[in-house]
């Protein structure tokens, strides 16, 4: 490897155009839910599975990926992820029924799984310091703010051009980002003796990842105390247990829970998992005011839009406060204004003008939070990770994200729903946003627990994984 290669502007870009095939075109699917259905001619139920799919490989195999980046090359990774994206793109413009569909949705969530931590692997490799920041900040960018356009990317797109014209888009971008990073040089850890595989391991955490998915989706529709339901839980519960005891014995585990002994890197996981958690405002806050207020479909989304300029806007700003300041203080003020921005539209009490306001305010808040948070978290992640493992680290932090915005999603529309059986849609609205007032609470304490003070680049911080770092392969 040239170890005195340095990251340059190319390269960010490649990793964004990367990064945008999951974030912008695959996550579209979602909002063209009805022109693939008439296309295709295939059932909505089919259509959910296929949406379902991506996300729920991309969960499960996101660390194993981050993993195989370590060992076997982060450029490699990438560019396994850059073909898989073209491959199920392609065979969802290809599809004429539900089989190439999916199949190329779980290309697709393959492919998410490869890039995500791979890339953040390559950026924590070839940049430094405020370089450093200021890549994971595009690289936030291009995932928070990929996923906040793509419904309306998508629908504009399958209105004018038809739906399969994202993919081809997507297989262009993937394309081009392959050719932006070729020049980078290889990067894996350095590493000694024999890989050996984890196969049991995998086996076992696929299989814990795969109940925990469905228990957390499908709980509701199952019913909460049904025997399938509590079946999955205990799956769930033992698999984590005996998932844990095995990789403590094993040389090559395929999840070295030794990374946890670095609190910082453990309170921007746990942080990051508890904040994507309240991504269940979105869908209590958007329900209620088409159900409680008679919005339509377009005005609650409308009403949501100030938080994605909110976040693109602040992604920038929290890595600039960062840098004068330490990772925890813009990790602390991002998360006390998510808090309050969600907070207030738990204010149902109030008439519909003022609500309606108050609401758009929220957005707004949330969204700055969430902006101002991101990029010192993520840098956080990255600075104290163990060096021969950032990808597998990554990975776990990534999947911290999509597990957090699962689970609080489905915990919320389940308060929600379940509270209008015997109340008001008004308090079982109060009731879905104070459970996201609570992850929000629980994500500062964590924040203010584990995570140090700093009054300069904590990128630089020394630390039990940085202090000694290790010849780069």
């Amino acid at each position: 490897m040239d170890t005195a290669y340095k990251g340059t502007n190319k390269l960010i870009t490649g990793i964004v155009f990367g990064v945008i095939t999951f974030w912008l075109f695959a996550q579209s699917m979602v909002n063209i839910v009805p022109a693939v259905q008439s296309d295709l001619g295939v059932s909505l139920g089919t259509i959910n599975v296929a949406i379902s799919l991506t996300a729920l490989f991309s969960g499960m195999f996101i660390v194993v990926a981050g993993g195989l980046a370590d060992r076997i090359g982060r450029k490699k990774i990438t560019y396994v992820g850059l073909i898989l994206s073209v491959l199920g793109s392609l065979l969802l413009v290809l599809a004429n029924g539900s089989i190439l569909l999916i199949i190329g949705r779980v290309l697709q969530g393959l492919s998410a799984a490869a890039i995500m931590p791979a890339t953040i692997a390559l950026m924590k490799e070839y940049f430094e310091g405020a370089d450093r920041q200021r890549a994971l900040s595009y690289w936030s960018i291009g995932s928070w703010g990929g996923s906040g356009i793509c419904s309306f990317f998508g629908g504009a797109v399958a209105t004018s051009l038809g739906w399969k014209w994202i993919f081809i888009f997507s297989i262009i971008f993937a394309i081009l980002a392959m050719w932006l990073i070729k020049d980078t040089p290889e990067s894996k850890a350095e590493s000694t003796g024999t890989f050996n595989f984890d196969f049991g391991g995998l086996g076992i955490f696929i299989v814990t990842m795969l109940a925990l998915n469905i228990l957390i989706t499908q709980g509701a529709s199952f019913g909460w105390t049904s025997p399938i339901t509590i079946g999955l839980a205990v799956v769930t519960v033992v698999g984590i247990i005996f998932f844990i005891k095995y990789e403590a014995k094993r040389k090559n585990a395929l999840i070295d829970f030794k990374m946890f002994k670095s609190r910082p890197y453990t309170g921007a996981t746990i942080s990051n998992f508890l904040l994507n958690a309240v991504a269940g405002t979105l869908i209590v806050a958007n329900t209620y005011v088409q159900v409680g207020r008679g919005f339509s479909s377009f005005q609650s989304g409308m009403l949501s839009l100030g938080y994605l300029v909110a976040v693109l806007a602040m992604i920038r700003v929290g890595e600039k406060i960062m840098q004068r300041t330490g990772a925890r203080k813009p990790m602390v003020w991002g998360t006390i204004l998510t808090l309050i921005g969600v907070g207030v539209m738990g204010l149902t009490f109030l008439p519909d003008l003022m609500y309606t306001i108050t609401v758009f305010v929220g957005f707004i808040l949330f969204g700055i939070g969430l902006g101002m948070y991101a990029t010192p978290s993520t840098d956080t992640a990255v600075s104290y990770a163990p060096e021969n493992k950032i990808g597998e680290a990554s990975g776990v932090y990534k999947m911290a994200s999509s597990l957090g915005n699962a689970f609080g999603v489905a915990i919320s529309a389940t308060v929600y729903s379940t509270i209008t059986v015997f109340s008001s849609v008004e308090v079982a609205a109060t009731s879905g946003i104070i459970v996201n007032v609570i992850f929000a609470v629980l994500s500062l304490i964590s924040i203010i627990m584990l995570v140090p003070h700093s009054t300069g680049d904590i990128g630089d911080s020394p630390t039990p994984a940085s202090s000694s770092r290790p010849a780069k392969a």
